[in-house]
């Protein structure tokens, strides 16, 4: 049992599992903005255009069931705008990354062509060995 503990503690405590935690922390505080821009700022000026707040599109059913399609809607946006904020974060992180790093520098070529038979043959040969040119 002390093994087992001792191995959970090292697990706890590595650099990426707190790293997890706290994003998803934030992710969380991140979906309760989002979600608020959706119902209290998107939806009133969607609202403007369409006469209605989306949260109350209902389909009726049998009895008092309906189906909410209208918080469908305002799911499928906050998605959208949690998908496109992650991607342009993740686009920026990315071309950040990609400023540090020096280009690699392009590795010499080891084959020519021959100029008689048009064959790739080794950069260091002085015949060919497909016409037996000399080089």
């Amino acid at each position: 049992m002390k093994s087992f503990m001792k191995e959970f503690k090292e697990f706890i405590s590595r650099g990426n599992v707190m790293d997890m935690a706290v994003g998803i922390i934030i992710g969380g505080a991140f979906t309760a903005i989002v979600k608020s821009l959706v119902d209290d700022i998107i939806n009133p000026l969607l609202g403007c255009f369409v006469s209605m707040d989306f949260s109350a599109w209902k389909i009726p059913l049998v009895g008092d069931a309906s189906l909410g399609i209208g918080n469908f809607i305002n799911a499928v946006i906050s998605f959208l705008i949690m998908a496109f904020i992650l991607f342009s974060i993740i686009k920026a992180m990315n071309k950040a990354a990609s400023l540090g790093k020096k280009p690699e520098p392009e590795a010499a070529p080891t084959t020519k062509i021959c100029p008689y038979c048009k064959s790739e043959i080794s950069i260091e040969a002085t015949r060919c060995p497909h016409c037996t040119s000399q080089l």
